[in-house]
C-alpha cells in the first residue's frame, strides 16, 4: 500500500469542505484520508444558453380606406388602452363614402316604408275579401326584405363612420409609428405597430446535441445581462426547422404572473433550462485524468490503484457526476491524482545527450 504525505490529509479535507458548500453529503472518508467512497445521487443535466426578450406577436393599425391621417397624438413607447383612438381619417374619400351609405340608408327605409304601405293596403282588401291568401303573404315578404335590405344599409353606414375612427384594439405598447398627421393613406397602408401588453416571451437557439433534449413544458431560469433577480420560464414553443446556423429556436413564457421590472422588450440574458434527472456516482472533480483523449480515475483495489476508464457528466461544484464507468461503494484516489497515474513515466524517456 502506498504512503500518502500530511499534505494528501490537508487536500482531502478542502475536498470535504468545498463538498459541504456545494450542498452535497460529505462521505465519512473524503476528509480522512486519500481515498473518496463514491456515492449515487440525482443529476439534473442542464442545458445553457443565451436569449432575448421580444414579442410574442405584434399588431399593426392599417388604414381600412384611403384617406388623411389626423388627430395622432401618440409616438415610439406610448402606452395605449383597449379602444383607445388612435387617430382620424378625413378627407374627400371618406366624405364619398359616408353621402353614397347615408344614400343607401334613406333608400333602403323608403322602400320599407312603401311594402308597408303596401302590405296595409292588401290587407285592408283581404279583410274585404277583395284580395288574397296569395297576395297578402307576397306583400308580408316584400316588407321582410325591405327591413332587412334597412337593416344591412344601416350597418353598412355605422362600419363607415367607424371607419374613421383608428382605435388600438387591445391594450399596448407602441413599437413604431409609420404615419403622420396630414399624411395621405391608401387601403390597407400601416399607421402604427403594437406589441400586446403581457405578449412578451423569451426567444434562444440551443445547438449541437443539447437540442434533442428540448421538451415542451421544460422549466428553468432566465437571468438579465447585467445582473438581476432571475426569471422562472417555461418551454413553451419549439421550431419545427433549423435557423440558419444550425440551431433549433425556442420560446419560454415567464410562469410567474408578474414578470420584473427589468422583463422587457431587447433584454438579453442568459438562459438554464432543467433537464431531466438521472442517477449517477459523483467524484471529486481532481480526481479526473485526461490522457489519450479519453478521461480515467484511479480506482482503489486490493491490488493496489488501478486506471479505470470513465465518462463524465455535468459538474457540480467542486465534484462531477459520471455517466459510465463507476459504480456506487468504489474507492477512487482523490489526492495526487495526476501524478500517481503518471508515476514512473521518465523511465519511458530517454534523455537527450
Amino acid at each position: 500500500m502506498r504512503s500518502r504525505p500530511a499534505r494528501g490529509a490537508r487536500v482531502a479535507c478542502a475536498l470535504g469542505a468545498a463538498l459541504v458548500l456545494a450542498g452535497l453529503s460529505v462521505p465519512a472518508d473524503a476528509a480522512g484520508g486519500p481515498y473518496v467512497t463514491v456515492h449515487e445521487q440525482s443529476v439534473s443535466r442542464s442545458l445553457a444558453a443565451y436569449g432575448q426578450v421580444e414579442p410574442i406577436a405584434i399588431v399593426r393599425l392599417r388604414a381600412v380606406e384611403a384617406g388623411t391621417v389626423g388627430g395622432m397624438h401618440i409616438v415610439a413607447g406610448s402606452e395605449l388602452r383597449a379602444g383607445e383612438v388612435v387617430a382620424r381619417m378625413t378627407g374627400p374619400r371618406v366624405r364619398a363614402l359616408l353621402v353614397a351609405r347615408e344614400q343607401q340608408v334613406q333608400a333602403a327605409r323608403a322602400r320599407e316604408s312603401a311594402a308597408r304601405h303596401v302590405l296595409a293596403i292588401e290587407r285592408r282588401q283581404f279583410d274585404a275579401q277583395l284580395a288574397t291568401q296569395q297576395a297578402l303573404d307576397a306583400a308580408r315578404a316584400q316588407l321582410a326584405a325591405a327591413r332587412a335590405a334597412a337593416r344591412t344599409a344601416q350597418a353598412a353606414l355605422h362600419e363607415a363612420r367607424s371607419l374613421r375612427t383608428v382605435r388600438a384594439p387591445v391594450a399596448a405598447s407602441v413599437l413604431s409609428v409609420q404615419a403622420a398627421n396630414g399624411e395621405q393613406l391608401v387601403s390597407g397602408q400601416a399607421i402604427a405597430t403594437l406589441q400586446p401588453a403581457g405578449g412578451l416571451w423569451v426567444r434562444a437557439q440551443v445547438y449541437g446535441a443539447d437540442a434533442t433534449r428540448l421538451r415542451v413544458g421544460m422549466t428553468g431560469r432566465f437571468r438579465p445581462v447585467g445582473g438581476g433577480a432571475a426569471v422562472a420560464v417555461e418551454v413553451a414553443a419549439i421550431s419545427p426547422a433549423l435557423g440558419a446556423d444550425g440551431g433549433t429556436r425556442i420560446g419560454l413564457v415567464p410562469t410567474a404572473p408578474k414578470p420584473p421590472s427589468w422583463w422587457a422588450n431587447g433584454q438579453w440574458g442568459s438562459l438554464v433550462l432543467d433537464g431531466p434527472t438521472r442517477r449517477m456516482v459523483l467524484v471529486p472533480t481532481r480526481a479526473l485524468i485526461l490522457d489519450r483523449g479519453h478521461w480515467w480515475v484511479l480506482v482503489h483495489t486490493a491490488a493496489g490503484d488501478q486506471p479505470r476508464r470513465v465518462v463524465p457528466g455535468p459538474a457540480q461544484g467542486w465534484w462531477t457526476a459520471i455517466a459510465s464507468g463507476l459504480s456506487a461503494g468504489q474507492q477512487v484516489v482523490a489526492t495526487d491524482a495526476f501524478l500517481d497515474y503518471h508515476r514512473g513515466i521518465a523511465s519511458h524517456y530517454t534523455p537527450p545527450d
